[in-house]
């Protein structure tokens, strides 16, 4: 796969980088940009990433302010719509780089064109800008290189003699032990709907191998989900829940939530991303849980396909200029500014906080975080990447109904064949 043949060779630091001056704005005018941002807390995670990185740049500028808007993912979705419907699109807008988002806020003019050849030189993994085009033309950059994994407290686990399951069936027996210990086996959001379809995709992965991606692209293209490996993951879905290996109420449970039960060791395991690994590093976590988060790819399940280094994994969150910006020389300054190495990966990578679409072995230090390094070792040896999510595969009404089902299927108010068959209603 492309990012795994990347990825080694960032790992093995071959890459080469060259910086070149990409826009010749120079101006000296007092103007603001505004930046909508999906990243609330600007002290933490990628939002301090973000407001290190502007706040720099308006120290380098200062005849050039920026006002942030920033709110959590469903608030900002919600937000960006008002914004697109109305005529003061602020300039500098976070996006994601899947179909279900981009490709309708592409169609509708929102944001401006970037010339693909000009970030040669920045180091991109190959593929990575992929989720930001069409048609041939970029429209976006991306910020992170996203692997889903199931995080779990590795003291919690020696304490009480628990195993790093090694196939699905076991991950099943480990949530009855671990139930029996009166801890919660997986914390999940599944009140945002979109981790329990990622979890779904997750299953579907592990059972067909490569190519899974192009699997749902053809059965969300002919409503046709009757290859195995669809009712066989939704079935795996059902019973995990059903088997309490989730909290009780995980369908209302939103991302703050679930971090916190694992946070405060109710939880022994969560699920969610790799943009999560800077639980690592952040103060507000206790220290005895921090310095022992560790995490593992979600094990095959009996009779799956793929190899056990096979991951669910692509390029998701970045950002975009929008088209009517009224300063838009200077925001793409901004966004190009941004994505010099030294800039987001650097600082990114140095605070823990997510690996970037770029190279970041240049910026390692020797004193990652143990979870960190799991990471890098999964990205450099993963046998396949699956790409894309299947939520994210279609249209924004594909993504809805995809969302409301597949958590009305875990909590098993509909069958599987219920579920698949509001999906294929949806087909072109």
């Amino acid at each position: 796969m492309k990012m795994r043949k990347a990825m080694a060779a960032v790992m093995a630091g071959v890459t080469a980088f060259t910086m070149m001056p990409v826009t010749s704005w120079a101006g000296d005018e007092q103007i603001t940009l505004k930046v909508f941002s999906n990243n609330p807390d600007r002290t933490a995670d990628q939002g301090l990433v973000e407001q290190t990185i502007f706040d720099q740049y308006m120290e380098e500028n200062p005849n050039v302010k920026i006002e942030v808007e920033a709110l959590d993912d469903e608030a900002y979705k919600t937000k960006f719509k008002a914004y697109a419907a109305g005529s003061e699109m602020p300039d500098l807008v976070s996006v994601w780089g899947q179909p279900g988002f981009i490709d309708e806020v592409i169609d509708a003019g929102i944001l401006t064109e970037l010339n693909q050849d000009d970030y040669a030189d920045y180091g991109f993994i190959s593929g990575s800008l992929d989720g930001f085009s069409k048609d041939g033309k970029l429209y976006g950059l991306p910020r992170n290189t996203d692997v889903i994994v199931m995080y779990y407290n590795a003291k919690m686990f020696e304490d009480n003699g628990w195993e790093v399951p090694t196939t699905y069936e076991e991950l099943l027996d480990l949530a009855d032990k671990i139930n029996e210990a009166g801890v919660i086996p997986v914390a999940m959001d599944g009140g945002d709907k979109w981790p329990l379809y990622i979890y779904l995709y997750d299953i579907m992965n592990k059972m067909n191998g490569e190519g899974v991606m192009q699997k749902c692209l053809d059965a969300i293209a002919s409503g046709d989900y009757s290859d195995e490996i669809f009712a066989k993951s939704a079935d795996m879905l059902r019973e995990s829940a059903e088997r309490n290996v989730f909290e009780v109420g995980f369908e209302t449970t939103d991302y703050g939530t679930a971090q916190n039960l694992f946070a405060n060791e109710q939880a022994a395991m969560y699920y969610m991303g790799s943009w999560d690994m800077s639980m690592a590093t952040n103060q507000d976590i206790p220290e005895e849980v921090r310095d022992n988060i560790r995490c593992f790819n979600l094990p095959i399940p009996n009779g799956g396909k793929a190899d056990a280094t096979a991951l669910t994994a692509w390029n998701g969150g970045g950002y975009s200029v929008t088209e009517k910006s009224a300063n838009k020389e200077a925001a793409l300054d901004l966004l190009n500014y941004m994505f010099k190495p030294e800039n987001w990966t650097k600082v990114a990578w140095e605070n823990g906080v997510c690996m970037s679409a770029q190279d970041f072995s240049q910026f390692a230090t020797g004193n990652e975080t143990e979870v960190q390094k799991q990471l890098m070792d999964m990205v450099a040896n993963a046998s396949s990447v699956s790409g894309t999510s299947i939520g994210d595969l279609g249209s924004s009404e594909y993504k809805t109904v995809c969302e409301d089902t597949v958590q009305q299927l875990a909590i098993g108010s509909i069958t599987t064949d219920d579920f698949y068959a509001g999906l294929s209603a949806l087909a072109k």
